[in-house]
């Protein structure tokens, strides 16, 4: 299966078209109507709630983007749908991925990254999965977790599905993760079991070996994330097909 052109044909708004200043938060059904308003293709992240149902959140904490602490895991649809997004003028709260999926109802694409705490779990993708065989909007699914990528060959092998990479793994998250697992990751160690069908590399990592390789060897197309800045639209623009951007409008 061949990777949707819409994929590098328009910039795509990270989490939504979001302005922070505006009163538009990130994730939320206001920053996907103003990406649509833009017919900006969306990206958004999706988390497993304790009862095993599905959000658009990025973070595995409540603490930044709400009133609430502790863990998205730790709490039900029903408690994280209650939840106002902390500076939403738009009166937001926690989309359900069934409820973010009737909103934006096929108008323009979805790009949808499945976090990952690299444990082997495949709850939250096969939930995913089940979800997305209800919808006929245009989409892809990505992760950072190759298992995730993998299983997805078996579990929906007619969604495109990419690998989101980076050289370092530097971050207070990452810092979890062994130096064996980076190094396989940085290098793309695991594309004969993944079999991503298109790349998402850190923008800052451009030019490198491994997006490079895939595009020139592999005919796979590369995104960028996340541009925030002309230098970084530059490298972007030179070094892979699309990008994933926020904090301007390209």
């Amino acid at each position: 299966m061949s990777t949707p052109a819409w994929l590098v044909a328009k910039p795509i708004a990270h989490r939504g078209l979001h302005n922070k200043a505006q009163g538009i938060i990130e994730n939320t059904l206001g920053a996907a109507e103003a990406a649509i308003a833009h017919g900006f293709p969306i990206e958004c992240d999706v988390q497993l709630t304790g009862d095993g149902e599905v959000v658009v959140f990025h973070d595995f904490a409540l603490e930044r983007l709400t009133a609430e602490s502790g863990l998205v895991a730790d709490r039900s649809l029903a408690e994280l749908s209650r939840m106002a997004i902390t500076g939403s003028t738009k009166g937001d709260r926690i989309p359900s991925l069934p409820s973010f999926l009737s909103q934006i109802a096929k108008r323009v694409p979805l790009v949808i990254e499945i976090k990952s705490k690299f444990d082997k779990d495949l709850r939250l993708t096969t939930r995913v999965c089940e979800i997305m065989r209800d919808y006929h909007g245009p989409f892809v699914l990505k992760s950072f977790d190759p298992d995730i990528v993998e299983a997805l060959r078996t579990l929906a092998p007619n969604i495109s599905r990419g690998i989101i990479a980076e050289l370092s793994y530097a971050s207070k998250t990452d810092s979890l993760l062994a130096a064996a697992l980076k190094h396989r990751l940085a290098n793309l160690l695991h594309f004969n079991e993944s079999k991503p069908q298109f790349i998402s590399w850190k923008v800052q990592d451009l030019p490198c070996a491994p997006p490079f390789l895939c595009g020139l060897l592999g005919n796979l197309p590369v995104m960028t994330w996340t541009v925030r800045n002309p230098e970084d639209r530059a490298r972007a623009e030179k070094h892979a097909d699309q990008m994933v951007f926020e904090g301007f409008m390209p």
